[in-house]
């Protein structure tokens, strides 16, 4: 007789358990509370406001890459709400999303530059022996136009020679690239033409098309080890996404990492 009160009472504190999760789970997905992350990167020069309905994230998106999140109640009876994301200064709205109850956690992925509003780009799932990379290239310096090709290669100390692994063709300034693979490589103990030397791994940008470097015509020169975008490691496997700007020194022109991903 003990032992069934002990069991009864077992039973009844499982169900209340159960019911107790079932509740909690509703008022997290139902009952309002939805969690909002914002991600992405910045590049307006001007902090950007979120606003889900009437309540305000407490920090600004600032320049640069960001990621925030914060928790929105929905009132009573309230299906859905509006985000939006505009200047904090001039007010310019540069999205407007309708969250929905329903649909739980929400998360806000973009890119926002030059007055220009992209989705982030998906970046590639890393592989064993190999680099995959993308690049977004902004000519803040020189303001060139035209398309680029992104060349990846190796820089050979001795005899001081880039030799062209693959390239990245018609890369839009202020876009995303296509990405590209190419094979992991050593930096040491390699040879060329016979002679020990040691590997860079460089990206140089060329006039679409051509071998010649984009700067040719301006009064920027090409220095072969400095002027260079970024890259990973040679060595290793990665999944890179790079977005970079031009720099100089001296006249002789550089890359300076914005993001990378």
């Amino acid at each position: 007789m003990k032992h069934t009160k002990i069991l009864t009472l077992i039973a009844g504190a499982f169900i209340l358990a159960v019911t107790a999760c079932n509740k909690k789970d509703e008022f997290f997905y139902e009952g309002g509370m939805m969690p909002i992350t914002i991600k992405g990167y910045n590049g307006s020069g001007e902090d950007l406001a979120v606003k889900v309905d009437t309540f305000t994230f407490k920090n600004f998106l600032n320049s640069g890459s960001f990621n925030q999140s914060e928790a929105y109640t929905f009132p009573n009876g309230q299906p859905a709400v509006k985000l939006t994301i505009a200047g904090r200064e001039t007010g310019k709205i540069i999205l407007e999303k309708e969250l929905k109850r329903a649909e739980g956690p929400s998360t806000i992925s973009f890119f926002y530059m030059n007055g220009q509003m992209m989705n982030m780009p998906e970046k590639q799932d890393k592989e064993e022996g190999k680099i995959k990379l993308s690049y977004m290239f902004m000519p803040t310096l020189t303001h060139y136009s035209e398309p680029v090709d992104i060349v990846l290669g190796k820089y050979y100390f001795t005899p001081k020679v880039f030799e062209e692994i693959t390239r990245i063709k018609n890369v839009k300034p202020y876009e995303f690239s296509e990405t590209v693979t190419l094979s992991t490589f050593p930096t040491t103990g390699q040879q060329y033409n016979g002679q020990n030397t040691a590997v860079l791994f460089k990206a140089y940008i060329y006039k679409a098309g051509t071998n010649e470097y984009y700067t040719q015509g301006t009064i920027y020169s090409w220095h072969p080890t400095s002027s260079s975008a970024p890259t990973p490691s040679a060595p290793n496997p990665s999944s890179t996404i790079y977005i970079f700007s031009e720099s100089d020194a001296n006249n002789s022109i550089r890359f300076t990492k914005n993001l990378e991903l």
